[in-house]
């Protein structure tokens, strides 16, 4: 799903606002989580997972095309994880007909 997607599914579920209205929503949403995690503060939505920062340290890497070593410096990330009920929803249907799951022919 697109985050025009999302709006869209939005927009039908809520037909007394205008879709212009959902779209100003949905953005101030995305825009609230992520000056949260620029601040360093965890989102948590129950129910469905929370969001927080993660540091990677620096470290040293190869250039595959080259071999040459390569300073990867130290960032932030940030990491969802998903909440218990939403992975039980998710694995509670069955997989759809024709769609790749893991194969184990490796």
């Amino acid at each position: 799903m697109t985050k025009s997607g999302l709006i869209e599914k939005v927009a039908e579920r809520t037909p007394h606002i205008s879709k212009k209205d959902t779209e100003v929503v949905v953005n101030t949403i995305f825009d609230a989580m992520t000056d949260a995690l620029k601040k360093g503060e965890r989102i948590e939505i129950r129910g469905f997972g929370s969001f927080q920062v993660k540091i990677r340290e620096a470290r040293e890497g190869r250039n595959p095309k080259t071999g040459a070593e390569v300073h990867i410096p130290a960032k932030k990330t940030p990491f969802f994880k998903v909440g218990k009920e939403l992975k039980e929803m998710v694995d509670a249907d069955p997989p759809e007909p024709g769609v790749a799951v893991g194969d184990a022919r490796g």
